[in-house]
């Protein structure tokens, strides 16, 4: 990384891959870490498939931004809920209640974590497995015990609930 005053250039070699097979099927790639950004903000792109979805959960210190990229992702936001498309955006602020879903076959976007030297990148690392590739790997369901496992670790998380979706429509 090189820094001029404020502003910091990384020329990135190659971003660390990992799956969260506990969030359902999902590849995370950290663009950009926390210590990378200086603890400005952690940058991650999300591929995602059809089914993916978090339980109901709050990050006590950190907001969450949601930049859809391509895809359809069904936001549940302080219990409303919000469809997001490709080039739509949605921000989370500390302690709001959410969980998202896949709607679509595949989603992608970019989630950025503010500030970044919080836990939520460790949360992330600890519920997750490296990748060999950017493929999505078969489907899995959730697997809350080992969510809230990470969250008790990290801190950065906090777990209120199963996802709050019902059954797709038939």
């Amino acid at each position: 990384m090189r820094s001029s005053g404020s502003v910091s250039i990384v020329r990135r070699i190659g971003a660390l891959t990992v799956w969260s097979p506990l969030l359902g099927v999902a590849g995370r790639v950290f663009t950009e870490t926390g210590s990378e950004a200086g603890g400005a903000f952690l940058l991650i792109e999300e591929l995602a498939g059809q089914g993916k979805v978090t339980p109901l959960h709050t990050h006590p210190d950190e907001a969450e931004s949601f930049s859809i990229l391509e895809g359809e992702v069904l936001l549940h936001l302080d219990g409303d809920e919000w469809p997001l498309g490709a080039g739509g955006f949605a921000l989370v602020p500390p302690g709001v209640p959410h969980a998202h879903l896949v709607t679509s076959d595949v989603a992608r976007a970019l989630i950025l974590i503010t500030p970044g030297d919080g836990g939520m990148e460790a949360f992330f690392r600890d519920a997750s497995e490296p990748a060999g590739d950017r493929t999505l790997p078969a489907w899995r369901p959730l697997d809350i015990e080992r969510i809230a496992a990470a969250a008790e670790r990290t801190g950065a998380v906090k777990i209120l609930g199963p996802p709050p979706f019902g059954p797709p429509a038939a």
